[in-house]
């Protein structure tokens, strides 16, 4: 549902884009963006660890779309910064290693889900002229990720033992991006990226005061689809 709102709000925007004009020899300082975050997760964690636990037990996370939000400000001709936000989007995580755990099903199981606001600060260099149609760009800023709604699912309930609560510390890592922008004309454009992100954090479970934890380790892969409006 959510991809489904994020492309009806680009191909909205981008139909009213065309219908608009503007002067061609105007610049603009100022520019929003909307579209579509499509994000893979390139992930690594230590084995899960702690009493009662059994060796080989891990995880990944589950791939996802969500909306694409994005404010940029030209500090001139070349230079401009870019903070980017996604919709807090609700990410699953996957058991992987054995088939079961005793009796109970884990590997391929959805043990876990988080939701995560993840803003992210670019300091960005545009190739070519403000004016020009297609200006390439690059840019390395920082990424602030904050995990919330943290829940243990039924099945990652019944490996733990029981009712389980999951605590996810914030991270603050690098951050790289490189896209193009099309101008549509002076104040509309269509802009495609791909990003990479650094996020560290420590999963903590608690089963009832018993603690198990990992460290986890992921690159957000993030494809960007998106409209602009400059004013």
């Amino acid at each position: 549902m959510r991809r489904k709102i994020a492309w009806l709000a680009l191909g909205t925007v981008v139909a009213l884009g065309a219908a608009t004009g503007a002067r061609a020899d105007e610049t603009y300082l100022n520019d929003v963006r909307i579209g579509a975050y499509l994000l893979h997760f390139d992930s690594t964690a230590s084995e899960i660890t702690g009493p009662f636990t059994v060796g080989g037990l891990n995880t990944r996370i589950q791939s996802t779309t969500t909306l694409y939000l994005a404010y940029v400000r030209q500090l001139s001709r070349h230079f401009q910064i870019e903070v980017a936000l996604g919709w807090p989007p609700l990410t699953y995580a996957q058991g992987v290693g054995p088939a079961t755990v005793g009796s109970i099903p884990y590997n391929g199981k959805q043990i876990a889900s988080v939701r995560w606001l993840s803003p992210t600060a670019l300091f960005e260099y545009s190739f070519f002229g403000p004016r020009a149609k297609w200006r390439p760009f690059i840019g390395i800023g920082v990424n602030y990720t904050n995990f919330y709604d943290r829940q243990v699912t039924a099945a990652g309930a019944a490996v733990s033992g029981g009712p389980t609560s999951i605590s996810l510390p914030s991270s603050v890592g690098p951050a790289v991006t490189a896209g193009v922008l099309y101008h549509l004309n002076a104040r509309w454009h269509l802009v495609a990226s791909y990003s990479v992100a650094q996020v560290n954090s420590r999963l903590t479970t608690d089963t009832a005061g018993v603690l198990r934890s990992s460290e986890v380790h992921f690159w957000p892969n993030a494809v960007v689809l998106s409209v602009g409006y400059s004013f």
